[in-house]
């Protein structure tokens, strides 16, 4: 497999590495403590099974095939995969964060070959693996409908990835963070989504939406801090039944397939 070479800073698909998606997750101490901030506690534990569960669900088995992990930080998503069989690799731009995944690997005594890149420059060839994956990407990297196209490209067959969806809560918060980040404070201003706008994305690179899985009505910071399992899947179940979750649920995960063979 020929590599595609990476671009400079500043130029290519990707733009500045000034970009605060490179500059906050290049942080040793991010790193460290990234899964500890993300998936301790009972909702954390919630998210981190219920990724898995939606990964496992939309990829099928798994055993044997080459798949790739866009933004695979310190690398669950691509450990877990690599723990059902797959042939997995990793990407990351930040070299902090896939030195904890090494050794995340190491300590599951699974096999994942961990490399830098870029999600807006892929250094691999069309097709090259049988699906990819990239979680928590789209909403923070500079320019998302090139990564999506990155991601259609090198995948065969089947991409998954997620995004927090703009019909949702976490819209208002996404917007409170634009403004601190546009009168100069220092936060992760994501963005956020409409299905409208991902599947044109997506039928502009081949590909179509197959399914989709939301999680939660209510925002996420919102049940760390009641921090009750038994509250959340209650709750959520409740506001799922009477039809709030398909229409305001995020994060919306997504699994696409190509549309021609």
């Amino acid at each position: 497999m020929t590599a595609r070479p990476i671009p400079p800073d500043g130029e290519g698909p990707g733009g500045s590495r000034d970009h605060y998606s490179y500059q906050v997750y290049a942080d040793a101490a991010m790193a460290n403590r990234f899964d500890t901030l993300r998936f301790s506690g009972p909702i954390g534990t919630l998210l981190a099974e219920e990724q898995a569960r939606v990964i496992s669900t939309f990829l099928g088995d798994v055993a044997g095939r080459r798949i790739l992990d866009v933004g695979t930080g310190t690398g669950r998503a691509a450990i877990g995969l690599a723990g059902l069989g797959a042939d997995v690799t990793g990407v990351d731009a930040s070299e902090e964060m896939l030195k904890v995944a090494r050794e995340r690997a190491r300590e599951a005594k699974v096999a994942v070959a961990f490399q830098q890149g870029y999600a807006h420059h892929l250094p691999f060839d069309d097709r090259s693996f049988d699906a990819a994956v990239s979680l928590r990407v789209l909403m923070h990297t500079p320019d998302w409908r090139t990564c999506l196209r990155e991601l259609c490209r090198v995948s065969r067959r089947r991409v998954v990835f997620d995004y927090p969806s703009a019909w949702s809560l976490a819209a208002l918060q996404a917007g409170a963070r634009r403004v601190v980040s546009a009168v100069g404070g220092r936060t992760e201003a994501y963005r956020v989504l409409g299905r409208g706008a991902v599947a044109a994305a997506l039928a502009s690179a081949g590909f179509r939406i197959a399914d989709e899985h939301r999680q939660f009505v209510l925002p996420i910071a919102f049940h760390k801090l009641i921090a009750s399992r038994t509250f959340t899947t209650s709750v959520e179940g409740a506001l799922g039944r009477v039809g709030l979750l398909g229409v305001f649920g995020t994060p919306v995960t997504v699994v696409a397939e190509r549309c021609e063979p």
